[in-house]
């Protein structure tokens, strides 16, 4: 009886303090020692070879080339292989990757998070140990996955995207408007995945409510898209003046705007405000890439092309928008590294559980433009540096992206080189033996 008023007592603190008892279990410091691995750290093209690596509960705490075993650990032996820091997707969409679009305007929130948690926890075994979700309500999702009841990457969460009436945010039915200012917001604003603002003070006001449920950055509709229908590629969304007004409230909570835009107009507006982070970009022309290098603005791209992987639009609008966009993928990756923009790298795979199980190919897609080292800093290191511009607004604490000691443990073994044969992250189920996260070890087939 003493015992069960014990546990009872330990449960129902976590409770008090916000946090389930499985949060308190994966909490307890654990050890792990990686003996015999080869080492890219995330950073430096040279390999470290024959070297032990300790985990003590979230953290790598020593790497040396010999580390004696302490009492209680957990000894994996690399025998050689690869051991990295894990993936990081810098554009995912955590409720949108796998759902069918059709399926997403017809479900509940509550639909949309249980297809969602099983979408991350695939994510997870792929060795994406953290992402950048850039669009939805994805905070009970995030939550439940820190406290450890769901297995999934770490969270970045942008919260609802901002989007003007008819802008890329705005998914209202063809009859909604002109909007009655007596109605309730509609489904998807009333919950979180998106919300419709104009003027100075409604901008304002909606970019301050995502920073108050949680947002680590801002995400704000600034030009047209693909998956929306009633806002053409070249329309330039919000002016110069409401797009400041939400840096400004950005900015006062010490954190960044990442703008969705494509063309040259909406983009250097944005810049022009304070702007820190395009993702897209697909039809910018030289002098933006350019005016991006000297502001020290992130290009957060996908490389996207029109091949047997393109995002498959039912829509025939939206198809001939992917097409006119994806157009455009070669040229202004190649411009951005020639200017030496900061680059990061994410998928943005939308509506098809079957297209986001390739989100490690699109890493190998980037062989076109980049070595297959080039490749891996920018998904591990590079990605985890934009991940950090959030500031104070982190939802994790720590260095993100590397092997070094005091760094968060999410690592990946590998079995083979993909330093030589950047192939071998298209095959996650195959290829990667250990997919460790904060210290957790959730994939061990040398076992």
């Amino acid at each position: 009886m003493r015992r069960l008023l014990f546990n009872y007592s330990i449960a129902m603190f976590f409770v008090v303090i916000g946090l389930s008892p499985a949060y308190a279990k994966q909490a307890e410091a654990q050890r792990v020692l990686f003996t015999n691995a080869t080492i890219f750290d995330g950073v430096n093209e040279k390999l470290r070879e024959s070297m032990d690596i300790l985990v003590e509960g979230n953290k790598i705490t020593t790497i040396k080339s010999s580390i004696p075993v302490p009492e209680g650990t957990t000894v994996i032996d690399a025998k050689g292989r690869v051991l990295m820091p894990g993936l990081i997707d810098a554009h995912w969409h955590s409720l949108f990757a796998t759902i069918p679009q059709a399926k997403l305007l017809q479900s509940d929130v509550a639909y949309m998070n249980l297809y969602a948690a099983q979408g991350n926890k695939d994510a997870l075994m792929r060795g994406f140990t953290s992402v950048r979700d850039v669009g939805g309500n994805v905070f009970g999702l995030k939550r439940a996955t820190d406290e450890g009841l769901l297995k999934g990457p770490r969270i970045y969460p942008s919260g609802a995207y901002i989007s003007q009436t008819s802008g890329h945010g705005d998914f209202r039915g063809p009859n909604d408007v002109p909007a009655n200012e007596a109605a309730p917001l509609d489904y998807l604003q009333r919950n979180g995945m998106t919300l419709i603002a104009d003027g100075v003070p409604e901008v304002m006001k909606r970019t301050r409510e995502v920073l108050r449920m949680g947002a680590s950055q801002v995400k704000v509709m600034a030009g047209g898209g693909v998956s929306s229908l009633y806002d053409p590629l070249d329309v330039t969304q919000y002016t110069f003046e409401e797009m400041k007004a939400i840096v400004d409230v950005a900015k006062t909570w010490n954190t960044y705007v990442a703008i969705h835009a494509n063309t040259d107009n909406a983009i250097r507006q944005s810049i022009d405000a304070g702007v820190m982070c395009v993702e897209h970009g697909f039809l910018m022309e030289e002098d933006t890439i350019k005016l991006m290098a000297e502001k020290g603005v992130w290009f957060s791209m996908q490389p996207m092309l029109n091949d047997e992987d393109a995002i498959p639009f039912p829509n025939p609008v939206s198809q001939a928008k992917f097409v006119e966009v994806t157009d455009g993928t070669d040229k202004v990756i190649k411009l951005a590294k020639k200017h030496k923009v900061k680059t990061a790298w994410g998928t943005d795979t939308l509506f098809d559980p079957e297209l986001a199980k390739k989100q490690g190919k699109f890493i190998v897609k980037l062989k076109r433009w980049y070595t297959p080292y080039e490749a891996l800093k920018m998904v591990t290191y590079d990605n985890a540096q934009l991940l950090k511009m959030s500031g104070p607004r982190d939802p994790y604490p720590g260095e993100l992206g590397v092997v070094k000691e005091g760094a968060l443990a999410d690592l990946v073994l590998v079995d083979g080189n993909p330093l030589d044969n950047l192939d071998l992250v298209a095959e996650p189920d195959k290829n990667f033996v250990v997919i460790m996260k904060d210290g957790i070890v959730y994939k061990n087939v040398l076992r």
